[in-house]
Order: structure tokens, then sequence, then C-alpha cells
């Protein structure tokens, strides 16, 4: 039997409510405000955050029961394992590996915005090339390339100093934020009436919400970071829950009070007309100028440093119980010798992450659009491997009677209206004319992911198979039926005869 390598229990209650409202957060909140009112409308932008919210909460229900039941590195990729086997949980991981390598990538490309913002005449040194009108400079790449190295370093010195280092940036960020909102509500130059129109005149408030509804597991990925660290917590599973809860109504505040802070200090039509590279930063500049800048950018930093920080560990973790399984090259599923983090993981997202600032910021978006689609397959997986452990009642029974089950009528509710959320944010994004149908240039990455990950598949797909269910039990979810392992040995050595 192959070792299976475990990772320390270093994680506290807040410090992974930091990491689901951090990463949830990011820099989305302080540099897309405008592109988000360009779509809905300020109102249809609240109202779409909050039912975003309420969706991704009883999505919730099932990784709450889930981590309790499954306290792994892996998250998504164990419980499709544990539900439906190796190859769901191939295609689930691989999915959800793009998705958060992306995230890490934008944002330290976020960095690369703010410093063409504030500091233009250093960030703007060396031009290189244009991709899709983004134009790349030498000094850009060279910030976004240095933030990635310096939180790949982070993460491989220790959970507990990234998971700290994740708490102090949320407060920050917390702090920051009533700041803004404070100061822009109460300048003399602000007003309500910029609120106007609450939704975009164009096509409705309807179809301005679901617009807004549609990015929604893009803009709340992050809280499934918890279940990611699920083998590190130093405290009782079962209250993973109740954080993920806390998370989300965090965040979805903390979107509603940034989308305030920008509509409230100029017309947000007149925002959208200009068409600024960062149409809140120059909202704020216009209102406070210099001071007011300085302010954005240091919230801006703490939701790029929380984005970073999770996603590094969210991101590892995955790669790390990957590579356990064996689904990855083992490399993967090594640890420090002195730190106990997976370090292999941390190094190959560094190492990966690293080419994305040479391709603009406008590039790397189709990726992260399209990764929106992947992180609804994983939710989708979530969800239905939880409806299938829970029962109605002691009269049903599970299709797969080697699974125990649970009497919970209300949760197997919650489960199966998680499984009607995943489908519906899944069928917003490919459904033609939908509000947030994917863009012709996402659809095109996203049938490159898919093509590498099936040569992928193939090529180890021998091997993969040919793992011993009870020894792939025991890597991906620390489970091991020595019986069943010792008959399988046997048979083998039959064979061998």
């Amino acid at each position: 039997m192959t070792e299976r390598k475990q990772l320390n229990k270093t994680l506290k209650p807040h410090w992974v409510w930091a990491i689901a409202f951090g990463s949830a957060i990011g820099w989305g909140a302080f540099v897309l405000p405008v592109d988000w009112m360009s779509l809905a409308g300020p109102l249809g932008v609240i109202l779409g955050f909050i039912i975003g919210a309420v969706l991704m909460i009883i999505i919730g229900v099932s990784y709450g029961f889930l981590v309790e039941k499954l306290p792994v590195s892996g998250g998504e990729f164990a419980y499709a394992y544990y539900g439906l086997g190796r190859y769901h949980a191939f295609l689930c991981g691989w999915f959800l590996t793009l998705g958060y390598m992306s995230i890490v990538a934008l944002n330290a490309s976020a960095l690369a915005l703010l410093g063409k913002f504030v500091l233009p005449s250093i960030i703007e040194q060396g031009y290189m090339y244009s991709i899709a009108e983004w134009e790349v400079y030498t000094g850009e790449v060279i910030l976004a390339c240095l933030a990635l190295i310096v939180f790949a370093f982070l993460n491989i010195r220790g959970a507990s100093l990234s998971g700290f280092s994740q708490f102090i940036f949320c407060i920050a960020l917390i702090g920051g934020v009533i700041v803004l909102v404070i100061s822009m509500v109460l300048h003399p130059s602000s007003s309500f009436s910029y609120l106007q129109p609450l939704f975009k005149p164009e096509i409705g408030a309807l179809s301005s919400i679901l617009a807004i509804v549609a990015i929604a597991p893009w803009a709340y990925i992050g809280f499934d970071n918890i279940p990611q660290a699920a083998e590190e917590f130093d405290f009782p599973p079962k209250k993973s829950f109740k954080i993920i809860v806390i998370a989300l109504i965090c965040a979805s505040i903390t979107y509603s009070l940034t989308i305030i802070a920008s509509g409230v200090g100029q017309s947000w039509t007149s925002a959208v007309e200009a068409g600024s590279a960062w149409g809140t930063g120059a909202i704020i500049e216009n209102t406070y100028g210099a001071v007011g800048v300085i302010l954005l950018s240091f919230a801006l930093m703490m939701g790029v440093f929380t984005g970073l920080n999770g996603f590094y560990m969210s991101t590892s973790r995955l790669l790390f119980a990957m590579g356990r399984a064996k689904v990855l090259p083992s490399a993967f599923g090594r640890l420090h010798p002195k730190h106990n983090t997976p370090h292999i993981g941390i190094l190959f997202t560094l190492v990966i992450t690293l080419l994305a600032p040479f391709f603009g910021r406008e590039a790397l978006l189709w990726v992260v659009d399209m990764s929106a689609l992947g992180v609804t397959i994983a939710y989708f997986y979530a969800c239905f491997v939880a409806y299938r452990l829970f029962k109605w009642s002691d009269r049903t029974s599970l299709h797969n009677s080697t699974k125990k089950s649970i009497v919970s009528p209300g949760r197997k509710l919650c489960s199966l209206l998680g499984i009607l959320c995943a489908a519906g944010f899944f069928l917003l994004l490919v459904i033609p004319g939908s509000p947030g149908f994917l863009d012709k240039p996402s659809w095109i990455a996203l049938f490159v992911w898919v093509g590498i990950g099936a040569i992928f598949f193939l090529i180890r797909f021998k091997s993969y198979r040919a793992i011993p269910k009870a020894e792939m039990d025991y890597l991906i979810l620390g489970e091991y039926n020595e019986k069943e392992a010792n008959s399988n040995v046997a048979s083998m050595e039959e064979h061998i005869k």
C-alpha cells in the first residue's frame, strides 16, 4: 500500500472564515462595480448578488454536510469519487484545477490594473505588445510575477502563517470598505439620485437581475475553499456550514456596499459612457482626489492578497489530493519535509500562473469566464452526491446501497434545490441569448482545456483504472478496508501465477 501523507490540523475557525470570505471577494468588488452596473444597473446588481448568495447558501447545505462526512483535502474531487467513482472525480477535479488557477492569475493581473491607474509612469514602462487591445508592459508583468512569487513562498511556509495572514488581510479589507462607503455617502457632491435608473433600461428589471445571478458562481467562488482545507481544521468539521453561511452573507454585503460607494459618486450611466479602464477608481478620484485613490487602492490590495492567498491554498490542496490519489503524478502528493505543506502543488501553480501576465488581462478574462462553467459543474457534483446520501424517509433507499444514507428530508430538499441551482447556472452560461452566455473566445478556451484533459486522461487511463478500489478509498477518503485489500492482492497474485 502507498503511504498516505496527511496535512497538519492547524486552521482555526476564523482563519477558515477568512479563507472563504477573502477568496469570494478578491479584487472584483473594487474593480468591477461600474462594469456590473453597465450590465444590470445598481439595484439589479445588488439584488442579483443577494439572490446569488441565497442560492449559494442552498448549495452550501450540501457542502456543509459533505465536509462533516468527508473532512479530507480535495473537496468536490473527493465528493465526486465517493458518490460516483473515480472517473467522475477526474472530470470534476480537472475543471476545478483550471478554475482555481485562473483566479490566482487574475488576482495578480488586478495589481497590474491598479499600477496602471495609480503609477502609470512606472508600470507602463517597456511596452511589449497588445493582446485583445490590452497593452502589455514589462512593468506590469514584473509586478504581477512578484506578487505570485511572494504568495507562493508564504503558502509554502505553512498553513498557520497563510491562515493568520488571510484573517489580517480580511479585517483590513472590511475596514477599508467601511471607511470608503461612509466617505462617499457623506461627501457633499454625492447623491443617491445618481443610482437612477435602478435597472438597465434596455433589458428591464428581470433580465438585469438574471445577468448578475448568472455570474454568482464566479463572484462567490471561494466559499468552496472551505472543503479544500477540511483536512487541516483544528475544530469539528460540523461547524463548516455556519462558516460558509457567514462568509457568503459578508461577501454579499461587501459587494452591495462597493456598488453603493461607486454609484453615489457619479451617475452610473455617465461612468459607463466614460469607458474608463477602472470606472470605480475614476469615480473615487473625481470625488476625493489622491486620498480617495489611496484608500481604494488599499482596499483593492487587501482583496488581491486574500484572493491570491486563498486560491493558492485551495489549488495546492486540490492538486495534493489528486496527486495522493495517483490521478496526477505522485510528486503532487508529497509534502514539504519541514513545513508539511503541498509545496509541489504550490510551485506548479506558481509556474503556470507566471505565464498569465504575458497574455494580458483581456485574454485572461476569457479563461476566467470559461472557468465559471467548471465551477458550476463542481457545485452540481457536490449537491448531487449529497442528494444521494440523504433520504426523504426510512422507506427511501439509495441507488448505491454501499453508501450509508441519512434520513433528513429538509437537507435532501436543499440538496435537490442545489442541483437545480447549479443546473440553472450552467444553462445561463451555455444557452445562446441568455444573459450570461459565454463569448466565443471563452468557448475556444473551454474546448482547448477539455481536449488537454482528454489527452491526459487517455495517457493515464490504464494506471488509474488498475488501482484497487480499497486503495483508492484509502488514498482519497482516508478509509482502508484491510480484508478487501488482501483479497485484491490475492487476486492479483493468482492472476500473475
